[in-house]
This record gives C-alpha cells, structure tokens and sequence, in this order.
C-alpha cells in the first residue's frame, strides 16, 4: 500500500505520516516513509535529532547523485542529460534508519510543471517516487507538501490512498477542498479527509458539514492532543505503546486503511 499525506502547513500531517508509518510496522509490515515536503521534518517525528537530520542531504540536492544518475551536473545549462538510469539501488544507498525502526528517505523538493520541472534533478526525483510506488513490496508512506499538481499524472496514478489533513477552521478546510478536487482530476480514487486537532463537537460537526457539503469522504477524527503537541515541541519521540486518546485514533486510522487494502 502507498499512502501520500497532504494538507496544509501546520495541520499535523507530519505527524500523522510518521504515527502511521510506525503502526504499520508494529503490525509487521515492511515500512518505508518518505519526505516530500521541501520543509523537511519528517526526521524530527521519526526520532531523528535535529543534529543527525543537518547532515542529511536531500536527493534533489544531491548534486553527485543526480549528476551520476543523469550525466549532467545541476547548473549546466544546454546539455543533455539522461532520462532512463537505474533508481533501484538509491534506497539503499541513501535512506537513513530511525531510532523508531523506520527506515527514512529525504526527497527534497520536488518542481511542479509550471516551475520548469525539464531538469535533471526534477528527472531523478520523479523517476525514483514511481519506482518506490510501483516496485517497492513494502508500505510507503509520503509526506507531501499540500497538493499532488508538483507529483505529475504519471506519479500520482500509482499511490494508493491520499490522505488529507485538516484542522477545524477554514483556511484548513478550504486546502482540503482544494486538494481533494486537484487529486481526483488526477484520476486519484481512494481520497480520505482526516479531522485533525478536534477539540470539542462544534469542531466535529463543522467539519462533517464542511465534508458532506464539498462530497469529501471523511476517515476519521483525531482529537486535539496536548501529550502530542509537548512532544512535537520539543522533538521527541510520541510513545505508542502506551498511546494517548490522540495516538489511538491514529492507530484505529491505520487499521482502517488496512482493512480497505484487502
């Protein structure tokens, strides 16, 4: 199963999209997560010390890797670069193991078509997101910047189930909005909202109505949780073991999309 997580900054999907990630393997499932958002902290949630993420070099920044891959340096204006080259061997090379267990790989920003997405590290990037989404036999996980536009068509159509994050308040609401309708004439099928941060029944309510209104299917609600919010603060690691009324919604989501896989 391929899972993208959308929605707008601060919603909580980084969140969300490591929780996940960490449920699927606790049920023993092979796990790769991925970051696809050029604000990359998908390593803080996953146990990753800010100290260790610095090192880590982004694959659209990765200037040897793309020029090895590509035959052309990035900045080299006029040549031509290689659009077929092995991508099967880079997960290996370059994912870094979490202390949670999960294996991370940093995608770094990805162009969409409107910013001149003909070069070669756009090239690489892409190729490699379609070979992790159609050849991987494990779960994947990605942490999207809000929207699919950047991915292309020849992306998306591979992922499984987008999900998207929001909060109960408008601006929130409206990206959800945005995204659903940009994902389904993209040919996406399985498109899930969660409500995220929901505090008290008005929250849930003006959601359900919000969703009901625009045909958005709605997954499920996960409740503003203070255990989480401490603990994405000051970036350390939300224990499930022992999991709060927020982190058991997340689980119960996970369990959900399980079931629909089958």
């Amino acid at each position: 199963m391929k899972i993208a997580v959308s929605g707008k900054g601060g919603t909580g999907k980084t969140t969300i999209a490591a929780l996940l990630a960490r449920t699927f393997m606790q049920k023993g499932f092979k796990v790769l997560a991925i970051d696809a958002d050029p604000n990359t902290t998908l390593a803080f949630s996953l146990g990753i010390t800010p100290e260790e993420a610095d090192k880590i070099i982004p694959i659209s920044e990765n200037l040897n890797l793309i020029e090895e891959k590509t035959g052309v340096r990035p900045g080299s204006y006029g040549s031509l670069f290689r659009l077929s080259f092995r991508v099967d061997n880079i997960v290996q090379k370059f994912s870094v193991e979490s202390p949670v267990g999960v294996p991370l790989l940093i995608m770094g920003a990805v162009r969409s078509a409107g910013q001149g997405c003909m070069c070669p590290a756009n090239t690489l990037i892409r190729a490699l997101l379609r070979h992790l989404l159609t050849k991987r036999k494990e779960v994947v996980v990605v942490d999207m910047v809000a929207g699919v536009e950047h991915l292309g068509r020849g992306t998306v159509e591979h992922i499984d189930v987008m999900l998207i994050v929001c909060e109960p308040n408008l601006k929130s609401l409206e990206t959800a909005k945005r995204i659903f309708r940009l994902s389904s004439e993209m040919g996406l099928r399985n498109i899930f909202s969660i409500g995220n941060k929901v505090c008290d029944d008005f929250d849930e309510k003006r959601i359900k109505q919000y969703f009901k209104k625009n045909k958005i299917p709605l997954l499920g609600f996960i409740p503003y949780d203070e255990v989480i919010k401490r603990t994405d603060a000051t970036g350390g690691i939300v224990d499930i073991s022992n999991p709060t009324t927020g982190v058991k919604s997340i689980i119960r989501i996970g369990e959900r999309l399980l079931e629909k896989s089958r």
